[in-house]
């Protein structure tokens, strides 16, 4: 496995898998804010959707293909159009779609840049096939560079991986996401997230997916109040906060600026309650939605995230 590729925080089906459970005899209750989880597409990327529902989210982010393998899933037009049917059934929107792991479009490897432009291609086709409203993107490593270096890289890559496709006229936009801090990755900071949308504005629709634990864990201070409004202030000077699409809230197991991408349950972490609280109430994030990727320990605990970020909508 490459070294910038990481543990998958994205929770498994395990014996509590929704599906084998009885649907719900009325809609789930709904909140003012898009509030959804990762979901699993095992069975066809249709059963993401339904799972979503049961598990009472009125948003979902899921893989298209596996993330860990560079075999391209093939999504059939059956599948394409009963995903689309769930979702408007269901009111399940935005969809998100998270690119595979392997990809890193910083690689200094020409090869693997190679091979990481045809399969991000491949994540962008899926995504305009099955309607998506978003795909995000780890900025990637840049081992072998520097970071400047790094982030022209990812760019470049990035225009080179959509040549040819109609991104606008398929409703989609990619999102760049943050991450934690590790050695050699790209997007610690509000301000390489920005230079790659900055870089990119023009060429593809663009914009930034926050992730909480990654923000915490790179340094930034979202547990008080007062570094909670100035780390927000930062991300709006440097990101804008109208280009932030969708905020992963996901807890810590690791302290504030350890660079480690350990995800907790919401509440349960070193983050705790409080911002999540903040963040889902904030006046200028009411277009965002906000989706957990929390680990599914139990069965029932990606039930239970969901009804934690739901209970603390208060506007």
């Amino acid at each position: 496995m490459p070294r910038y590729a990481f543990r998958s925080n994205k929770p498994k089906v395990k014996e509590g898998d929704v599906l084998k459970l009885p649907p719900p005899a009325e809609p789930p209750a709904r909140t003012s804010r898009r509030i959804g989880m990762h979901t699993s597409a095992s069975g066809g990327v249709p059963n993401a959707a339904e799972r979503a529902y049961r598990l009472g989210c009125n948003t979902f982010q899921m893989f298209s293909s596996s993330p860990r393998q560079w075999a391209q899933a093939v999504v059939q037009p059956a599948q394409c159009g009963e995903i689309q049917r769930l979702r408007e059934k269901y009111d399940l929107h935005p969809l998100v779609i998270h690119t595979n792991y392997l990809v890193n479009l910083a690689s200094q490897n020409e090869a693997f840049l190679k091979q990481s432009i045809e399969a991000f291609r491949g994540e962008i086709e899926r995504a305009l096939q099955v309607k998506a409203d978003y795909l995000v993107l780890h900025p990637g490593s840049f081992r072998g560079a520097d970071r400047e270096q790094g982030l022209l890289r990812t760019s470049a890559a990035i225009a080179a991986s959509s040549t040819g496709l109609d991104l606008v006229a398929g409703g989609l936009t990619i999102l760049i996401e943050n991450t934690a801090g590790a050695e050699f990755s790209l997007g610690a900071s509000f301000d390489q997230v920005a230079e790659v949308l900055d870089r990119l504005r023009g060429l593809v629709p663009i914009g930034a997916c926050i992730d909480t634990c990654h923000t915490h864990v790179a340094g930034y201070d979202i547990v008080s109040d007062k570094g909670f409004r100035q780390t927000l202030a930062e991300l709006d000077a440097t990101v804008g906060l109208k280009n932030v699409r969708v905020w992963h809230c996901n807890d810590a197991k690791a302290a504030r600026g350890s660079k480690l991408d350990r995800h907790q349950h919401v509440g349960k972490g070193t983050i705790g309650l409080e911002p999540f609280r903040r963040l889902l109430n904030h006046p200028k994030l009411k277009h965002c939605a906000f989706i957990a990727e929390t680990p599914i320990d139990e069965p029932g605990d990606d039930r239970r995230n969901v009804e934690t970020l739901k209970s603390l909508v208060t506007s």
